[in-house]
């Protein structure tokens, strides 16, 4: 396998556009990308695109063939990827895997999307055989009331409080009013985020992530090309795509399985377990993480979940401040979804990209000092979840 490097990133900033196509937003960060890499559409070799459920030109998730028939129809292949709101890592991994394994020399990743209003709906066909239907149409558990239940039991089990929970939104804008690409950058208080809509007890408004358009892309290469464009390349130092377990645990699978260990999403844990064994790295190596905080529970479960810190210890962390850029767990630099929304395929390239500014030192304001190593993460539906390190 040969070493595989970034060597642009690109971003379309996140909010609401009426009048612009998911073409035109991945149009924009695809040129970004390429202005960044200094490199032009004729060098790319192979595109490995996150496809889009909601929104693209001809539909089907074809949405990397819109992005090459808009930049130019030079016969170039194009990887289609789709595993819900963890696409846009997958299709990194593709292409990460297409130029690691010698096919192309120089691939583009891309991911955007327009989403609906509301809360996402994970199933649209009433299938007695899926499990998302048979959650959200018959048990009456749509994602917030799933988040709501995870809450609870860390409540019960380690006595976090509602003000702790509202303290993560609290950080998360802190963070994001320095986020030229963030769709909110108001700051909050404490009292702001308990005071907003209840949404499913315990959970409000302001501590579940909405839904935004936005794209996102990054130009990945070989170590020869990498050298030649760059004398400092970021470095993909581990990719993984993992499936949750059937002994999972958590009400997704209804496989009824008492489970041994954590319960908090076994197909993230595995991915960033398996990304951090390519990178021969240890949990406490990493100097920053990019994880998907569709609500602010997953900012203190998962970081114990993967060995990041000890179980019942992410609460201390946030109020000590450890957790802000400068702390010695900087979670979500970027602001998160909390401070974007979430546009489910375009996700796990925003995350490389914040990943390459980072270790680049071009952060501005939320820079993480002395960042040399950064772990990203995503999950979507199906159980499908991604795990990217990058490094200096």
């Amino acid at each position: 396998m040969r070493d595989v490097a970034v060597v642009g990133v690109g971003m379309h900033p996140f909010g609401k556009f009426a009048d612009r196509s998911v073409t035109d937003l991945c149009h924009t960060a695809v040129t970004a990308a390429l202005a960044d890499a200094g490199i032009g559409w004729r060098d790319v070799d192979a595109v490995a695109a996150a496809s889009s459920r909601f929104s693209g030109g001809k539909g089907w998730g074809l949405n990397g063939n819109d992005v090459v028939e808009d930049m130019g129809s030079t016969g170039i292949p194009v990887y289609n990827m789709s595993a819900g709101c963890a696409a846009g890592g997958n299709a990194f991994n593709v292409g990460y895997s297409l130029v690691a394994g010698g096919m192309y020399d120089t691939v583009l990743v891309v991911g955007g999307e327009k989403m609906p209003k509301g809360f996402i709906q994970t199933s649209g066909v009433e299938e007695e055989t899926d499990p998302e239907f048979l959650r959200q149409r018959c048990v009456g558990m749509p994602g917030p009331a799933f988040w709501a239940l995870l809450c609870r039991r860390r409540m019960a089990e380690f006595g976090t409080t509602e003000e702790q929970l509202a303290g993560i939104a609290v950080k998360a804008h802190q963070i994001g009013k320095h986020n030229d690409n963030a769709r909110f950058r108001q700051e909050f208080s404490v009292a702001d985020v308990l005071g907003s809509n209840m949404v499913s007890d315990p959970l409000r408004l302001y501590e579940i992530c909405p839904v935004s358009d936005g794209a996102a892309a990054a130009v990945i290469c070989s170590a020869d090309k990498a050298r030649a464009l760059t004398s400092s390349p970021v470095w993909v130092a581990g990719s993984a795509v993992a499936t949750m377990r059937f002994d999972d645990g958590l009400p997704r699978g209804l496989a009824g399985v008492v489970p041994d260990g954590p319960t908090h999403h076994s197909e993230a844990a595995l991915a960033v377990g398996k990304a951090l064994d390519q990178a021969g790295a240890e949990p406490t190596d990493v100097d920053f993480v990019e994880l998907q905080d569709n609500t602010v529970y997953y900012e203190l479960a998962f970081p114990e979940d993967w060995g990041l810190c000890k179980p019942g210890e992410a609460e201390h962390l946030l109020a000590a401040g450890e957790t802000m850029p400068t702390g010695s767990l900087p979670i979500n630099p970027s602001g998160g979804f909390l401070c974007f929304g979430e546009a489910t395929t375009a996700m796990g390239v925003f995350q490389v990209a914040e990943l390459t500014w980072q270790l680049r030192g071009q952060a501005g304001a939320r820079q993480v000092p002395g960042a040399a190593l950064g772990l990203a993460q995503t999950l979507g539906l199906g159980g499908n979840a991604t795990a990217v390190v990058l490094k200096k």
